[in-house]
This record gives C-alpha cells, structure tokens and sequence, in this order.
C-alpha cells in the first residue's frame, strides 16, 4: 500500500524552521475531554496540537474531525492485532530527523516550540504505520481491487514497465517461550538463552540439534515467503541478514524470539508480480479512496459524543 508517513512539503518545511523556531513561543494548552469515540477520550489538548500540526504545514483542515479519524484507525487496527511498538516509532521518528539532516534535539525542539509536540508526532507516525497496515490487509482482501497474477504483470508492462522480481526467502523461527505470569522474573534469563543460541546459529538443519537441551523452546519451519508477504515488525531485519544467519532477538508477546534466513533467491514469476502490485496498492487514487471508504464505514459504526 501507499505509504502515507509524511508529505514532502511538511520535510522542507521543518527543514525551513531552523532560523525563526527559536523564535516561537508554544501555546498554552488546556487538555479537557472535547470527544469520545467508542469510548476512547480525545482532549482539546489533543487538537490544539493538531492544529499546530496543520500550521507547521502550513495546510487547513479540521484539528478535531482528523484526531476522530485517527482515533478510528487506531481501534481498527488494533482490533486486526496489528500492532506497531514503540521502537518502530522511535526509528521512524529517527529517519524523519536523519532525513531532513538534522539531529533529533532539533526537530524535538521544533515539535515543541512549534506547540505540535514529539509525542504528538509519534502518536501521529504511529497511526500512519498502522492504518497503512490496515489498508493493505483490506487491499489484499479484494475491497481494495482484487487482481490475478495475469492482470498484475499486464497491468505493469502497461505502463511501461517489465515484470518485477522478489527475493524469495526460505525461513525458520525459533521462540523461547515466556508465559505471561512468569514474564517479569524470566524474561531477562529467557532472552540471554536466545543471544547465546542466536549467536551459535549457522543455518537451519541444526537449529533443532540445539534447541533440544532447551526448555521450552519452539522452532518453526516457515517455508518459503516472498518479500512482499514479509510480516512488517520484521522485515527490515530479514533483508538485513545474509544466508545462514539469523535476525536480532525480539522480545514478543509469545516470549523471545529470532528467524533465522535458510536460503533466499530471486524470482521473477507472475506471483511475484501479483505480490508487488498488491503491496503497492496498485497506485495511490485506489489507496486514497480504498482509505476513504474504509473511514466513512468505521464512522457510520462509530459511537462519538461531543462533551
């Protein structure tokens, strides 16, 4: 699907802010209940720093009738286990400084002094990473213009292009259980086990020789997965890891975990097509109104009372 993180006019823009922001005094502002939405409070804090938001780019729109929407697209996703942390956050909010050349104490000075805030902007980053998740499951569900193979490599070479290849990768999990009444005592021990079995790992035929003398401890053949199937929290670090290696430990819900990478090759085949037209969105007006539509149904079920 589209991304829909930040618009090029609001990065020049900050990028611009560096001569006058020292300059600019923040508002004040008051955080009473304005909104409920299915039971989830929105202040007049929480406009007044979308309304900076709007200002910072220079754009108009309503403060309250986009945190409503935003609240909405929060809930859905959350309600399609869709679930972005907190270090996702963080390193988008890192590129979006690394980006514009400027060092986080920067832009943290400017969301502050321009009254938007940093923890307004990552709720706002978070959001967008998360309804971008949920427009592409719903896409990929055919509410969004379902395709063939067939249809998505004529619709490429339509346009000039030719027919995409993905890496095709060949994955295993490994999960070092952590139950949800023992996380607080073990999970410190439990994640130690798996840096020390992450760190020993050297391909996928031996990962079961060396969970064995390991308690509680799920290895999972995933079978093959083209990159644009990829589940989103990992995979930058999937395509960050060679052959024979494994990613970085995570901390999960299930417990700790890591995938090792089998084997990967490139494959140029109808599916891979399909694959990449779909994760795309096909093009963004189908992203745009497939993301309107979507909103209007959430707001029709919505319960939302003015205070």
């Amino acid at each position: 699907m589209r991304k829909y993180l930040f618009s090029a006019g609001f990065a020049l823009l900050v990028a611009a802010t560096s001569v006058s922001v020292t300059a600019m005094t923040p508002p004040a502002f008051a955080s009473q209940i304005k909104y409920v939405v299915n039971n989830i409070p929105i202040t007049t804090g929480d406009i007044a720093h979308r309304a900076a938001f709007f200002k910072l780019q220079h754009k108009k729109g309503d403060a309250a009738h986009d945190m409503i929407d935003q609240t909405l697209r929060l809930a859905e996703a959350k309600r399609l286990g869709i679930r972005i942390t907190d270090q996702q956050v963080d390193a988008a909010y890192q590129r979006f400084a690394s980006n514009n050349k400027m060092p986080l104490a920067k832009l943290d000075a400017i969301m502050s002094q321009s009254g938007v805030t940093k923890e307004h902007f990552k709720e706002f980053i978070r959001a967008q990473m998360a309804w971008n998740q949920a427009l592409g499951a719903r896409y990929r569900s055919g509410e969004g213009g379902s395709v063939t193979e067939q249809d998505a490599v004529r619709r490429m070479l339509d346009k000039g292009g030719s027919k995409p290849t993905a890496m095709e990768y060949m994955l295993q999990q490994v999960i070092f259980v952590v139950p949800a009444s023992e996380r607080a005592a073990t999970l410190a021990k439990r994640k130690r086990e798996a840096d020390a079995m992450r760190a020993r790992f050297n391909g996928c035929n031996t990962t079961r020789e060396f969970a064995k003398g390991l308690i509680d401890v799920t290895v999972r053949d995933l079978g093959r997965v083209l990159a644009p199937q990829l589940p989103s929290d990992w995979a930058e670090q999937i395509k960050a890891t060679k052959v024979g290696g494994a990613t970085p430990t995570r901390e999960t819900e299930r417990g700790v975990e890591f995938i090792g990478i089998c084997s990967s090759r490139e494959v140029s085949d109808d599916k891979a097509a399909q694959m990449v037209f779909q994760a795309e969105g096909g093009n963004d007006k189908d992203a745009e109104e497939l993301s309107k539509k979507y909103v209007d149904e959430l707001r029709k079920k919505a319960k939302i009372v003015e205070r």
